[in-house]
């Protein structure tokens, strides 16, 4: 199941990575704009998947990766965030008890793709909703056999308002969902700066032995201050816009991204200076703003429609 790069290469087919016994890290390469990774443990009678996928084919896909490891139906299917790269497929796991936050069913609830021309197009296929329908405001543990996940909300804005991890204590392993990204540029436009720098924290304090990010390779804690060092960037680039009186796409013209230029969708910069000027000028963590109108800036600032191979 390939799928085709802006520059007409094709990317390379989906893995399944087995990150400690019966815990799997299914990753979808290259990881940019709706292509995220998912991941499933495995019991003798059940699993547990954590998110789908963004469309029908690509969930389909995991479905039947799903299948080469295991005969026993996925029972259980956890959403970490409402973003549809981890929810639009929800429909397609019809045996699954659907558990996620509170916020993420409300969340989902209406959710639909993009209007067109802010993406490259996508062939969505059937996404019947499948909102989450067991919620939880802290959190729950989903027992698969022996093994134990831990489901928890992060506490704060981050990534977006209803951020959630799955975390394998006696295996050492994280499911971060968006709270990470490993190689892509973090995206904070439904959350906050300064509550993903918390996150970070609280993930820091788990000492996982394995990271499984929301998009991008597996790796280990490194990530996080790879990651931190971004949004630092960010809030500084934002408060010398907020003095000098800048908007998000004109302060976003002027910067220099250094280092982080390399990183896969360097646009969400003038998204991350929205939600970073907002707080710069005292807007709480996940106050409302105009998403539409900054995913429209971010078109601008990219050039065109943004790229997507989902």
């Amino acid at each position: 199941m390939s799928g085709h790069g802006t520059d007409g290469g094709v990317l390379p087919d989906p893995r399944v990575e087995e990150v400690s016994d019966g815990v799997f890290a299914y990753i979808q390469p290259d990881g940019t704009w709706w292509i995220n990774n998912t991941g499933f443990v495995v019991g003798a009678s059940r699993v547990l998947a954590v998110d789908a996928c963004s469309t029908e084919r690509r969930t389909r896909g995991l479905l039947a990766a799903i299948g080469t490891v295991t005969g026993a139906p996925v029972r259980t299917l956890l959403n970490t965030h409402h973003h549809g790269d981890h929810t639009f497929g929800n429909g397609w796991f019809p045996e699954a008890t659907i558990v996620g936050h509170e916020e993420t069913r409300r969340l989902m609830i209406g959710q639909a793709p993009p209007p067109d021309g802010l993406f490259e197009p996508v062939e969505w296929g059937e996404l019947p909703p499948a909102p989450p329908f067991l919620t939880y405001r802290d959190g729950v543990d989903i027992w698969v056999d022996d093994l134990r996940v831990e489901a928890r909300f992060i506490g704060t804005a981050a990534h977006t308002t209803n951020d959630s991890i799955a975390w394998l204590p006696d295996q050492g392993v994280l499911f971060t969902g968006d709270l990470v990204f490993n190689g892509g540029t973090p995206f904070l436009l439904s959350g906050s700066i300064a509550g993903a720098l918390d996150a970070l924290d609280r993930l820091r304090a788990l000492s996982p032995r394995v990271v499984v990010p929301g998009h991008g390779p597996v790796c280990g804690p490194e990530v996080f201050d790879r990651t931190e060092g971004y949004l630092r960037f960010v809030q500084r680039t934002a408060e010398q816009a907020h003095a000098a009186g800048l908007s998000a796409l004109d302060a976003a013209r002027e910067t220099d991204l250094g280092e982080y230029a390399g990183w896969l969708d360097s646009e969400r910069i003038v998204g991350n200076l929205h939600r970073a000027l907002l707080e710069a000028g005292g807007g709480r963590r996940g106050a409302d703003l105009d998403v539409l109108a900054a995913l429209r800036d971010m078109v601008t600032y990219h050039g065109g429609p943004l790229r997507c191979a989902a």
